[in-house]
């Protein structure tokens, strides 16, 4: 990528703001320098991730997306990419890998996963699907959102002894079935400690609260059990967090990267969605509805302001990397958080603000995977069939230069 082009126009974006006077710049030109010949010499670039989720094996009935994998990873390498992060469902795998389980949905307003009760089984699916992955070189990202099924069985998750064990048995069916090699990373828990999808934890924590002494100790306990089998297993944990300097004031030595979800209408207080009036309502249309009437005019009234608001974004997780010399990934990105194919959802602004998001992390050099937004699956078909967008954004890349200092480390091992 041109650097200087590109430096140019996102300065343009940011017009008026105090941006190159951030540590990012100053920490980072000695390395906007290098030359690509050199980048090239490395062999590694970023891999283009897109978040299947649990969608890869709930949706699975006829016109769902993901009934047919074989087309529906044809379709993704098309795209570019090559690697997707997926749930292995570890706290059912471990309780029994073969049997029917029943879910129970996490919404009805939304594309992921299933909106309606729904019935999986893990295995052989889970194997099929992993080589299925390596045969046309995706690496799998592994990490989990903790589904309910009928009888509830993450809330048997009593700390972090059972979670870690949960995952070494998934790691351990994985590396019997001969595909540990696949595997890119291990997230222990999505957006850690978000009580949708950690609610078993205990005393009660949600978002925001993963620095909590409390919130710590669970992490670095299950990090330390699933490292002491699987030592080589780049781990971490996902957390919702609003502001990325707080992650300098913990120790997280034993993260080997940080997974940042960054979207432009959390930013400020998550003042997008006020504007436009969206709870993130699961069960009701209302949500939407104001999405609908309000989302674009919102954008559209002042879209140097929130393109702003995310490169700043950006920015801030890249000096917080650059410091902590841990790299990056981002699976969930980079305009909105909640969209779908509805009467009056348009795209064009959504991709808009991807290809920023995403060209502007690239450009950092901090992140060691990228994802084009938390769309990128064939049930949003405004967004999928959009075949030059993705290949044109994953090119950009993975030919991304890794900055120096994050050429080292598990996560780039695996690369």
């Amino acid at each position: 990528m041109d650097r200087r082009k590109f430096l140019s126009g996102a300065v343009s974006v940011v017009a008026g703001s105090n941006l190159l006077s951030e540590p990012l710049f100053a920490a980072m030109a000695p390395r906007v320098q290098s030359s690509v010949a050199e980048a090239a010499s490395t062999g590694k670039h970023p891999r283009a991730i897109t978040m299947w989720e649990f969608s890869w094996i709930e949706r699975r009935w006829p016109g769902a997306g993901y009934e047919d994998w074989d087309q529906a990873l044809d379709e993704l390498v098309m795209r570019g990419y090559n690697a997707v992060r997926i749930d292995p469902f570890p706290h059912l795998l471990a309780a029994d890998p073969h049997k029917t389980w029943t879910l129970w949905p996490e919404w009805n307003t939304q594309m992921w996963g299933s909106p309606d009760v729904n019935r999986i089984v893990l295995l052989p699916a889970l194997f099929d699907f992993l080589g299925k992955c390596r045969e046309r070189g995706i690496m799998i990202g592994l990490s989990t959102w903790y589904r309910k099924d009928d009888a509830d069985t993450r809330m048997t998750i009593t700390g972090p002894e059972v979670m870690a064990a949960n995952w070494i048995k998934t790691l351990d069916l994985i590396a019997e079935a001969g595909y540990i090699d696949s595997i890119l990373y291990t997230d222990l828990c999505n957006e850690w400690p978000g009580d949708d999808w950690a609610p078993f934890v205990k005393p009660h924590m949600t978002y925001g609260d993963w620095a909590k002494p409390a919130s710590l100790e669970y992490m670095h306990k299950a990090i330390a059990l699933v490292r002491a089998k699987y030592p080589k297993m780049p781990l971490l944990f996902s957390c919702a967090e609003d502001r990325p300097e707080n992650y300098l004031e913990q120790d997280l030595n034993d993260f080997d990267l940080l997974d940042p979800h960054i979207w432009m209408v959390q930013q400020n207080g998550g003042e997008f969605y006020k504007l436009a009036e969206y709870g993130y309502e699961r069960f009701d249309a209302k949500g939407y509805t104001n999405l609908s009437l309000k989302a674009e005019d919102v954008y559209g009234a002042r879209p140097d302001y929130w393109r702003n608001a995310l490169v700043q974004s950006i920015d801030r997780h890249a000096a917080v990397s650059h410091t902590m010399k841990m790299p990056l990934i981002t699976t969930e990105c980079w305009g909105i958080v909640d969209y779908k194919d509805w009467p009056l959802l348009k795209w064009d602004w959504v991709k808009d603000l991807c290809v920023l998001g995403a060209q502007r992390a690239a450009w950092t050099g901090q992140w060691l995977a990228i994802a084009t937004s938390n769309f990128c699956g064939p049930q949003f078909v405004g967004m999928w069939r959009d075949k030059a967008w993705h290949q044109q954004l994953t090119h950009t890349i993975k030919t991304a230069e890794i900055a120096r200092q994050m050429r080292q480390g598990r996560l780039y091992e695996r690369l």
